[in-house]
C-alpha cells in the first residue's frame, strides 16, 4: 500500500560519507526515481542511498512507501508524522555563553555541522529570527522639536494671555505676546540643532556582505540574512558581519575598539575561554562590526541583529532616557514657582478689583494680562538660549563641540568625570619606554610616534648614545627589522601605517638611528607560536633576528647579552618588574646562521640556540597635557574615575602617572557580582575601573547618579554610547571616536583631549554665574512693573504702564543689558570652587534680597515718576513714557552693579571688562529713543514725546539704584 504524506523525512543521528551537492544526485550511490501525478503535472523526486541527510533537507511531499523499502534507508525511515526541520521554537536551552563551550559543543547546540545549513533551513530561520540588522527606533520629529521649546510653565501664562486678549478684540496685544512666544520657540529651537540619532549611526557599522557556506558551496550573501547557525569565513579587511564562535582561525587578530574601546587588536583562537570573561577577553569569538586586520578565520554564527554585543547596545541606548541638566530642573522649579505665585496674584488683584472698586470686566481681563505679563521675564528663555550659544560658539574655539546647549552649563555642574583611558588620557600611540638588556635598564623620552626622543640609563640618569652600546644598539636592530609597520610624516604629523605595538618599536629604532636591513626571508607572526623572525646576510653568515613574547623566546634561548649563558630567574624578575609599572614587554633575540638556510620556518627558530638581547617595555603614554588638567578639575571638587577595557596593571600605572585618585580598582567581574546597592557603596572611593563592558559602565554611571554625582562620561568607541547618553553630560571623541558615539554625546571634542574637558568645565561655570547675573538682573525689572500694576489695581490707581509697554521694556531689556552678562569673563576663583549642589535653586537668599529691594526701588522710582510728570501737567501718554524712560534707565544703572555681585563697580574692568555691555547700552538707548519720538512707535504703544529736561527724573532714578546696591554690597563685605 502507498501512502502520500507531507515531509515524512526523519534523520537518526549516524556516521555517513561526505555528501556531493544537494542539487546534483550522486554518481556512485544507488538512485531511484519515482514519477507521480498530482492533476496535470509530474513530479520525479531523487532518492541517494548514500546521502541520508539529503532526504531530511529536500523530500517532502512524496509517495515514500517505495523509497522506504531501500534496504539503507529502512532504519532512517518512519512512516508516522515526523518532525519537521527543527526551528527555534523547539524547547532548547538559549546559547548564553558560546564564548565558553567548545567550537563543536556550539555547533551540536546550533543543530549544524561544518557543511552548513540548507537554504530552505536559512529561509525559516530567517523567518523566526528575522533579518541580521538593528531595529531603528522612532526619530524625534521637526513638530516635536519645536514644540518641546515652549514646555515651559511661563510660556503657558503668555499662551493663555494671547488667546484672552484675543477673544476681547485685543488684536495689538495678541500680536506682540504671541510673537514674544514664537521668538523664544525659535531661538531653542534653531540653536538646538539636530536631534541625536546614535542607532542609525551604529546601523552604518554592519558589514553590508558575507561569505557564508550554504548548500555546502562557499557563496557571497547580503548580510542581513545571515541567520544563526550559518558558517561564515573571513580574512584581513573583513567586518565580521554577526556575533560568531571561531571555529578556526590562522593568524587572525581583530581589532574590537568599536566595543571595547582598546585599540590594541586580539588575537583569536578557538579555544573556549572562562564564562565570566568580559567582552575584551573573548577570544574564541568575533563580533559583530568589529574588523580582521590580519590573518584568516571561519565561525559559526551565534546572534544576529539586535541579539549581537553590538545589538545589545543599540538596545540600551534605546531604553537609556535623557538625563534633564541641573539646569533644566532649576529653571522648571522656578519657572514653575514663578508662574503659580503671578496666577495666585492676578486673582487676588481681580477679585479685590471687583469686589472693592467694581472695575468692569474687561478692564479686569486686560489689567490681570497686564501684569502677568509684567511679573513674567517672557525674554527669559531666549536669554538662556543666546546665553548658552554664545558658550557653544565659544567653546567651539577650544576644541569641544556643543550638541545639546544645556550640557554648556551642565558641565559647570559636574561633580565627577568618568573618562576612558585609551585616546583620552593617553594618546592612543604606543611607545617604547623602557629598555632592559643584560648590561642594565634605560629610559626612553619621546610620546608617540614622532621620531624624536633620548635614552637614559636608569640607575644614573645619564644619557647613552646607542652608536657607544652595543645593547641598545641591538635592540635597534631587532626594533628595525622584525616590524613591518612604516611611520610616515604627513603635513607635519606622524602617522603609523600597520600595527601600534610594531610601530612603538619602530619609532624607537628610528630614534636610535638605525634603518632596516634587506630581508632575505621571514616568519610572519603568528598566534600559535608569538613571534616573528627575519632573516639578513650578514659577514659570511646568515642573520636571524627574532621578536615575541618574552617566555616564548627565553624557552628558545641558551645565551644572553654578548654570548654569557642565558639567566633566565633574572629576565623573569625584570619582566616582572615592567609588567609592574603597566608596561607591555616585547622581547628581542638573534641567531647566527652559517649554513644558508633555503627553508626559513618557525622549525629553523624553534631549534633554538637563540641570544637573548633584552626587552622593551612598551605602554600608551598620557597626553602630556592631561596630569596638570586632572589637577585642576580635582582642585575644583570634581574627581575624576578611569572606567577602560584594560587589564588593571596597565591602567592602575597610567591612573598613578596622571594623578586620579581611589582607594580602590574595581574588575568588571566585581561590578556582574555586586547588586545596585553594593555598587552605590563601591564606587565611592574607587578611582579606576577595568575589563568593563557596556552594562558595567551603564551600570556605573547609574551608580554614581544614585549618589548624588553629577556624572560627565567620556568615550569613543560604540560601547561607551549608552553610559555617554546616560550620563548628564556625554562627551564623545571627535578624531577617533565613532559616529554613534558622537551621536549619542551632548559634547563632541575636536581634539580628543582631557585637557579640553577641563577647559570646557572652567566655562560651563562661567556660563552659568553670567545666567545667574542676568536672572538677578531681570527679576527687578519684573518685579517693578508686576508691583506697579498690583498696587494700582488694588487701590484703583490709574495704571502707570500699560501691558505692551511692559512687553516693549521687558523685550529691549533682554535683548540688550540682559545679554551684555553674557560677556562677563571668568571671575578668578572660578576653578577653585566646589562643584555647586545640582538640588540648589538657582537664586540664594542673597540674590533673593537684592532682587525684592531692587524691584521695590524700581518700582516706587516707576510710581513717583508717572505721579510728578501727572503734577507738572503731563498728558497721560507722556506720563506713562516718563515711567517707562524711568524703568529703562534704571535698568542700565543696575547694569554696572550687576556686573560685580560682590565687589564694588568703581574699577577700571567697569569700562574696560566687557566691552560688549556699553555696546549694548548704546543699542538700548537707541531704542528707547525710538520709542518716544518716533510716531509709528508712539501710535503702536501708546506713547508720546517729551522735553529733554523730563530725562533728569529717570536718570536720578537710576543714580539712586547704582548708589543704595553699592551701599549694600559694601555693607555684605563688612559683615562677611
Amino acid at each position: 500500500m502507498m501512502r502520500s504524506i507531507s515531509a515524512v523525512c526523519s534523520v537518526t543521528p549516524r556516521s555517513f560519507p561526505s555528501i556531493p551537492s544537494p542539487t546534483t544526485p550522486s554518481s556512485t550511490g544507488v538512485v531511484s526515481s519515482r514519477r507521480r501525478s498530482t492533476g496535470s503535472a509530474t513530479r520525479t523526486t531523487l532518492v541517494d542511498a548514500h546521502h541520508p541527510t539529503h532526504h531530511a533537507r529536500h523530500c517532502v511531499d512524496a509517495d515514500v512507501d517505495w523509497w522506504c523499502q531501500i534496504p539503507d534507508l529502512q532504519e532512517i525511515c518512519t512512516m508516522s508524522q515526523p518532525p519537521e526541520v527543527r526551528t527555534p521554537t523547539d524547547d532548547r536551552p538559549p546559547l548564553t555563553a558560546p564564548h565558553a563551550l567548545g567550537a563543536d559543543e556550539v555547533l551540536e547546540h546550533l543543530e549544524v555541522d561544518t557543511r552548513g545549513l540548507s537554504s530552505e533551513h536559512a529561509a525559516q530561520l530567517l523567518d523566526h529570527y528575522g533579518p541580521n540588522e538593528l531595529r531603528q527606533a522612532e526619530p524625534e520629529t521637526v513638530l516635536q522639536r519645536l514644540f518641546r521649546q515652549i514646555n515651559d510653565p511661563m510660556i503657558y501664562v503668555l499662551i493663555g494671555a494671547a488667546l484672552l486678549t484675543a477673544l476681547l478684540g485685543h488684536w495689538t496685544d495678541t500680536i506682540v505676546i504671541a510673537a514674544v512666544v514664537v521668538v523664544n520657540m525659535m531661538v531653542g529651537f534653531i540653536q538646538e540643532g539636530k536631534a541625536a540619532d546614535a542607532l542609525a549611526s551604529i546601523r552604518e557599522m554592519l558589514s553590508p556582505e558575507s561569505t557564508v557556506l550554504r548548500d555546502e558551496h562557499w557563496t557571497t550573501i547580503d548580510a542581513t540574512t545571515l541567520v544563526p547557525g550559518d558558517i561564515i569565513r573571513f580574512s584581513a579587511g573583513d567586518r565580521i558581519p554577526a556575533d560568531v564562535r571561531i571555529i578556526s582561525a590562522t593568524n587572525l587578530q581583530v581589532e574590537e575598539a568599536a566595543l571595547t574601546g582598546e585599540s590594541n587588536p586580539v588575537v583569536k583562537s578557538p579555544e573556549p575561554v572562562e564564562e565570566e570573561a568580559g567582552i575584551g577577553d573573548r577570544t574564541s569569538m568575533g563580533f559583530s562590526s568589529t574588523t580582521a586586520l590580519t590573518g584568516t578565520g571561519t565561525g559559526v554564527v551565534t546572534a544576529t541583529g539586535n541579539d549581537t554585543e553590538i545589538g545589545r547596545i543599540t538596545t540600551m541606548l534605546d531604553q537609556v532616557d535623557s538625563v534633564d541638566t541641573p539646569l533644566t530642573r532649576t529653571m522648571s522649579r522656578f519657572s514653575a514657582t514663578l508662574a503659580v505665585v503671578c496666577v495666585v496674584l492676578a486673582v487676588i488683584m481681580l477679585v479685590v478689583s471687583w469686589l472693592v472698586h467694581g472695575t468692569p470686566f474687561e478692564q479686569l481681563i486686560m489689567s490681570a494680562i497686564g501684569f502677568a505679563v509684567a511679573a513674567i521675564p517672557e525674554g527669559l528663555p531666549a536669554v538662556i538660549a543666546i546665553t548658552l550659544a554664545l558658550g557653544v560658539q565659544s567653546m567651539a574655539g577650544r576644541n569641544a563641540i556643543t550638541r545639546q546647549l544645556n550640557s554648556v552649563e551642565t558641565l559647570g555642574s559636574v561633580t565627577t568625570i568618568c573618562s576612558d583611558k585609551t585616546g583620552t588620557l593617553t594618546r592612543n600611540e604606543m611607545t617604547v619606554r623602557a629598555l632592559v638588556t643584560a648590561r642594565g635598564s634605560y629610559e626612553v623620552t619621546g610620546d608617540g610616534y614622532e621620531p624624536v626622543g633620548t635614552i637614559s640609563d636608569r640607575d644614573t640618569g645619564e644619557e647613552v648614545h646607542p652608536g657607544d652600546a652595543a645593547d641598545i644598539h641591538a635592540l635597534a636592530q631587532v626594533a628595525a627589522n622584525v616590524c613591518d609597520a612604516q611611520i610616515r610624516e604627513v603635513d607635519g604629523a606622524w602617522q603609523l601605517v600597520g600595527e601600534p605595538t610594531d610601530g612603538g618599536i619602530r619609532a624607537f629604532a628610528m630614534k636610535t638611528g638605525v634603518e632596516p636591513a634587506p630581508r632575505l626571508a621571514e616568519v610572519p607572526f603568528d598566534s600559535s607560536y608569538k613571534y616573528m623572525a627575519t632573516l639578513h646576510e650578514g659577514d659570511g653568515e646568515q642573520i636571524m633576528l627574532v621578536k615575541g613574547a618574552p617566555d616564548r623566546l627565553l624557552d628558545r634561548s641558551t645565551r644572553q647579552g654578548e654570548g654569557a649563558p642565558l639567566d633566565r630567574a633574572f629576565w623573569e624578575a625584570r619582566i616582572e618588574e615592567l609588567g609592574s609599572r603597566g608596561l607591555r614587554v616585547l622581547a628581542a633575540a638573534r641567531r647566527a646562521l652559517p649554513v644558508l638556510v633555503d627553508d626559513f620556518s618557525p622549525d629553523t627558530v624553534d631549534q633554538g640556540e637563540l641570544t637573548f638581547l633584552g626587552v622593551y617595555g612598551i605602554m600608551d603614554p598620557p597626553r602630556t597635557e592631561v596630569i596638570g588638567a586632572i589637577d585642576t578639575v580635582q582642585k575644583a571638587g570634581v574627581r575624576v574615575r578611569m572606567i577602560t577595557g584594560d587589564h588593571a596593571s596597565t591602567a592602575s600605572a597610567i591612573a598613578r602617572e596622571v594623578g586620579i585618585q581611589g582607594k580602590r580598582v574595581l574588575t568588571g567581574r566585581e561590578i556582574t557580582e555586586a547588586t545596585d546597592e553594593q555598587l552605590r557603596e563601591l564606587v565611592r572611593d574607587t578611582g579606576v575601573f577595568v575589563r568593563t563592558s557596556p552594562e558595567h559602565k551603564l551600570r556605573i554611571v547609574r551608580a554614581l547618579q544614585a549618589n548624588g554625582e553629577v556624572v560627565s562620561m567620556t568615550g569613543d568607541g560604540v560601547n561607551d554610547a549608552p553610559s555617554l547618553k546616560q550620563a548628564d553630560v556625554g562627551v564623545a571623541m571627535g578624531i577617533k571616536g565613532t559616529e554613534a558615539t558622537k551621536d549619542a554625546a551632548d559634547i563632541v571634542l575636536a581634539d580628543d583631549n582631557f585637557a579640553t574637558i577641563a577647559r570646557a568645565m572652567e566655562m560651563g561655570r562661567t556660563i552659568y554665574d553670567n545666567l545667574r547675573k542676568a536672572i538677578v538682573f531681570m527679576l527687578p525689572t519684573n518685579g517693578a512693573q508686576g508691583l506697579v500694576i498690583f498696587v494700582s489695581m488694588l487701590f484703583g490707581l490709574q495704571l502707570p504702564i500699560t501691558p505692551l509697554q511692559v512687553l516693549w521694556i521687558n523685550l529691549i531689556t533682554s535683548i540688550t543689558l540682559s545679554l551684555a552678562l553674557s560677556f562677563e569673563p571668568a571671575e578668578p576663583d572660578i576653578m577653585k570652587r566646589q562643584p555647586r549642589d545640582p538640588k540648589a535653586n538657582i537664586l540664594d537668599r542673597e540674590a533673593f534680597i537684592r532682587i525684592i529691594y531692587v524691584s521695590l526701588l524700581l518700582g516706587a522710582m516707576t510710581f513717583g515718576a508717572f505721579s510728578l510728570a501727572l503734577d507738572n501737567g503731563a498728558t497721560l501718554e507722556q506720563a506713562r513714557t516718563i515711567a517707562v524712560n524711568s524703568l529703562a534707565v534704571g535698568q542700565i544703572f543696575y547694569l554696572f552693579v550687576t556686573r560685580f555681585s560682590r565687589v564694588h563697580a568703581f574699577r577700571r574692568a567697569l569700562f574696560t571688562g566687557n566691552q560688549v555691555s556699553w555696546l549694548c547700552v548704546g543699542i538700548m538707548l537707541v531704542l528707547q529713543l525710538g520709542f518716544v519720538y518716533l510716531p509709528f512707535m508712539n501710535a503702536a504703544f501708546g506713547t508720546a514725546p517729551v522735553s529733554l529736561d523730563s530725562w533728569l527724573v529717570p536718570v536720578a532714578a537710576g543714580v539712586a539704584i547704582f548708589v543704595v546696591v553699592e551701599v549694600e554690597k559694601f555693607v555684605r563685605r563688612r559683615t562677611a
